[in-house]
């Protein structure tokens, strides 16, 4: 991060031109103040910044935003800093204002924190007034001009002040994983006054609080932001500004400041912030997005016991495991249903089942468990041909393809009325795909039809017909040929284009249409075609249950279906097959993308490993960077293609 803000860093006596860096105001800093003071070199003072990862650094996890302080720093009163310079100055225009606006309303709607632990284990209600302690030693405390009797005296105050309103003691989260020891302790409450002793998101204590007493801990800050009264003991960076009431008056500070005014200058405008994805400096818009799927990946509802996966094959088992980076035991893998869920019982582990390898049976009698499967935007190669998925889905009730039974994604479907800002992304997320060329595979040569004048271009994407979306959501029409046979019938005038399944067409999957055949039904057989160009050819699509016809209607075109799909049955299709009476919802297109693309799977970036959002799947695919493949293995099932049956 220093690198790409510029710093060329070097060990060394310093010149008098050079910059000594230290890190905060640790002892061991103090050498570094003395080189800079001998030398006559400028002393530059890095820290993390406001918004700095999930967990605290004390557990290893890297920082996304630092300050870099050529005055001082920011927690340090005993003399100016870049960020007081800041605040002194800070002038927002009306556009900065709406972006300040808007970036804290993404912090509380995400509830995210400088550091952000998953899950608060209790709520606190309403009424009460938070007394925030720190870790002894803490250079925060010693800049703000207090001292360990500051905590007592805050906490005496609080009593006071409040005498008939339940106190609640904030533990810094140093302290809760053994690395510090904090000022308040048990010892020191009173009748029924709270310690909190385990973690919590700062948000679920801070709202609903009527009050916050704090020396100079950020959540003081945070308090502020949050409209809270805050009453500060120490000289904190967000004292002295009209927005807390003090005990003491910083020097140099003779303005005041609006709420959104204290979070650019702090947020916005003093830390830099980076990329983990890119690998570059970005904006906190960036680093809010990164926040977000790393949570949403770091705290599956089985974090506590672990997981048993059953029916992953083995080329996939890391790739499966990647997904779930954070829980308390490594997954488990089995080769089938039964014995997952003995070890699920045994081990009191969530059990997740390969979907298209096990029935929705398969889960009788199990609290936890839920099925797993390759999501929409998955890879730039087959996964028949060992190409690692970038995204998975995770369902807890059933899984998108099959219709008899209800899904999540069903269920996000059904109440897709999300807001504006999920719609305008969804839409985005969806003209990024169509102009990128994206698909699920993103296979196929280019491919340029001879479109005769004046006749309807239908597409017929054929199957693999032994695949679960075909067996559990198709009627009566469920083989390829059947489909031509009723697409032809439906469009005798029509111009039509038969496009073999890509895992057919390589020999490993079943459902192959002879050519003379097809043929006698379609006008053209594109073989080895790109999914796309068909796509942007075809003036409407005809299909059984195929993925194609949800990635035609995201680029406008008319789609027919004979089976069952996840997006059949919600007003945007024509629905030749099976109905679904729990599908009486009428989503938009954009809304239908929200759920299928956005809320329901799980991405990991193929650059970095990363959880990620499917932006920048989206981004790397078009750029030519895809995820791993099975090499070795790869080869092995060439050689046996013709026996299709080892890689179903």
């Amino acid at each position: 991060m220093l690198s790409l803000a510029g710093w060329d860093m070097r060990l060394g006596w310093p010149g008098k031109r050079d910059t000594v860096g230290v890190w905060g105001q640790r002892p061991v800093a103090a050498r570094g103040r003395w080189v800079s003071r001998r030398s006559g070199a400028r002393l530059v003072t890095i820290e993390d910044g406001f918004l700095r990862s999930l967990s605290p650094g004390v557990t290893g996890a890297a920082p996304l935003s630092l300050v870099i302080d050529d005055l001082g720093i920011y927690y340090d009163a005993a003399r100016p800093s870049r960020l007081e310079v800041i605040l002194n100055e800070v002038d927002l225009n009306t556009q900065d204002e709406t972006r300040a606006r808007s970036v804290l309303d993404r912090l509380l709607t995400a509830r995210l924190s400088k550091y952000t632990p998953p899950v608060s284990p209790r709520t606190f209600g309403s009424g009460h007034v938070v007394v925030i302690d720190q870790t002894v030693g803490d250079a925060s405390i010693r800049g703000a001009g207090a001292d360990e009797t500051t905590f007592q005296r805050m906490l005496q105050t609080a009593r006071a002040e409040n005498p008939s309103r339940a106190i609640v003691v904030k533990t810094h989260p140093d302290v809760l994983i053994g690395a510090k020891r904090g000022h308040l302790r048990a010892a020191d409450l009173q009748g029924d006054e709270q310690l909190v002793a385990e973690q919590v998101n700062p948000w679920d204590l801070i709202n609903g609080a009527t009050a916050v007493y704090t020396v100079s801990s950020l959540m003081g800050y945070e308090a502020i932001l949050a409209g809270v009264p805050v009453r500060t003991f120490g000289q904190a960076f967000y004292a002295g500004w009209g927005l807390s009431e003090d005990e003491v008056q910083p020097d140099r500070r003779g303005r005041e400041l609006t709420a959104m005014e204290l979070f650019a200058g702090a947020h916005l405008q003093y830390p830099i912030y980076y990329d983990p994805w890119r690998d570059r400096l970005t904006d906190i818009e960036t680093v809010i997005d990164a926040l977000e799927v790393q949570r949403t990946a770091e705290t599956p509802a089985s974090d506590a016991t672990g997981e048993v996966f059953a029916n992953v094959r083995l080329w996939k088992r890391n790739a499966v495991a990647r997904f779930r980076p954070n829980l308390a035991r490594r997954p488990k893998f089995t080769d089938g249903p039964g014995t997952a869920a003995e070890v699920a019982t045994a081990e009191q582990r969530h059990c997740w089942f390969w979907a298209s390898k096990a029935p929705l049976e398969a889960r009788r009698n199990l609290e936890q468990a839920g099925f797993v499967e390759d999501g929409f935007i998955r890879s730039v190669g087959l996964g028949a041909e060992l190409h690692e998925p970038a995204s998975l889905v995770f369902d807890s009730q059933g899984i998108y393809f099959d219709p008899n039974a209800p899904s999540d994604l069903e269920a996000l479907i059904a109440a897709a009325t999300n807001g504006q800002a999920d719609t305008d992304r969804a839409a985005l997320l969806r003209q990024q795909i169509v102009s990128a060329g994206i698909t699920k595979y993103n296979v196929g040569s280019d491919y340029s039809p001879d479109r005769p004048a004046g006749r309807q271009v239908v597409l017929v994407p054929g199957q693999v017909e032994d695949d679960a979306s075909v067996l559990r959501g198709c009627g009566p029409v469920r083989t390829n040929l059947a489909l031509l046979q009723a697409a032809r019938a439906a469009n005798p005038d029509a111009w039509l284009i038969w496009k073999p399944h890509p895992d057919v067409e390589s020999g490993l999957r079943e459902g192959a249409v002879p050519r003379k055949a097809a043929l006698d039904l379609a006008d053209e057989v594109a073989e080895q075609a790109s999914v796309d160009d068909l796509l942007h050819a075809a003036d409407s699509v005809w299909t059984l249950t195929s993925l194609m016809g949800f990635e035609a209607l995201m680029r406008g075109k008319a789609v027919t279906c004979l089976g069952t799909p996840f997006y059949a049955g919600w007003g945007l299709t024509e629905d030749l097959g099976p109905s679904v009476a729990r599908r009486t919802a009428r989503p938009t297109l954009d809304q239908l993308v929200w759920a299928a693309l956005i809320a329901y799977p799980r991405y990991r970036d193929p650059v970095s490993g990363l959880p990620c959002r499917p932006e920048l799947v989206v981004e790397r695919f078009a750029n030519g960077q895809t995820t791993r493949q099975a090499t070795v293995l790869s080869k092995l099932q060439g050689a046996f293609a013709g026996v299709s049956w080892l890689w179903r």
